[in-house]
């Protein structure tokens, strides 16, 4: 049985305050009792979603790439969360999968929120990341992706043997995460796709949003949730920051699709970078 321990974290952020924001942090994932796997941090965590790329942006050997390395060998767990990361002039809020050994993948946002004018200073990314951990595949994403379903879709692979040629097609992976800074003004929206999401791609999914009100005075209610393959509610918390802690397990969502063999009709298709 091949088990997950993943842990949320939804609070509040101090705007534009890395210092700060990262002390805070620190002291949340240390306060945590429950036996940690893969911690997730909401989008921009260091510093809220600022539009100020030119003066917060970080390279990949800044400060708080390199706290994440500390986090994650002191912890022995993988840390996932966005940072604001320049590179070659060009500004990205970019996901990063941090491993203990101080190995990363990373994720640049494809979908920039054009209503906040985020396509105005970053640049969009072209290609996903779907990270392996314990034979789980996670498919990691960011906000405003969470409302392009193609981006997400599942597409069947099949796996090559040498005994027996191509074996059984098999989804491309198990668990969707979304990290955010998801205003109340629209959370509905929020809470409906996250389940649609999990519905159509029968995977798990974990949105990860914050709480607080922003500089801008824009207001977060949280609402971050873990939601199973047939779209029901795990978890969800509303208005507090919280702290959450889920084992998920592979048998179940393997039950799931086995007893409904949903993705083996669905289109093919192709996504141009």
């Amino acid at each position: 049985m091949s088990v997950l321990n993943i842990t949320t974290i939804q609070t509040a952020l101090h705007w534009e305050d890395k210092a700060t924001n990262l002390r805070m942090l620190e002291d949340k994932i240390n306060s945590v009792r429950e036996k940690m796997e893969v911690v997730v941090l909401p989008e921009m965590f260091s510093t809220g979603f600022s539009m100020n790329a030119e003066s917060l942006a970080e390279k990949m050997d800044g400060t708080t790439v390199q706290w994440m390395k500390k986090i994650t060998a002191a912890k022995n767990i993988i840390l996932t969360g966005s940072v604001i990361i320049e590179e070659d002039g060009n500004y990205f809020n970019r996901l990063i999968w941090m491993l203990p050994d101080g190995q990363y993948g990373y994720y640049d946002k494809r979908h920039l929120f054009a209503f906040a004018g985020e396509d105005q200073h970053y640049t969009a990314g072209t290609k996903r990341l779907i990270a392996s951990v314990k034979g789980w595949k996670i498919n990691l994403q960011v906000c405003y992706d969470l409302r392009f379903p193609v981006w997400s879709r599942q597409s069947l692979f099949s796996h090559l043997s040498k005994e027996n040629g191509i074996g059984p097609a098999e989804p491309e992976y198990d668990i969707l995460i979304y990290i955010a800074n998801w205003p109340e003004r629209r959370i509905h929206a929020w809470k409906t796709l996250l389940q649609a999401r999990a519905i159509e791609n029968q995977s798990y999914v974990i949105g990860v949003n914050r709480t607080g009100d922003d500089g801008n005075q824009i207001h977060y209610t949280g609402e971050s949730m873990v939601v199973d393959a047939l779209g029901d509610t795990l978890y969800t918390k509303a208005h507090e920051e919280d702290i959450f802690t889920i084992v998920l397990h592979k048998e179940k969502l393997d039950e799931i699709r086995n007893k409904l063999p949903f993705l083996k009709d669905a289109d093919r298709f192709f996504i141009e970078p």
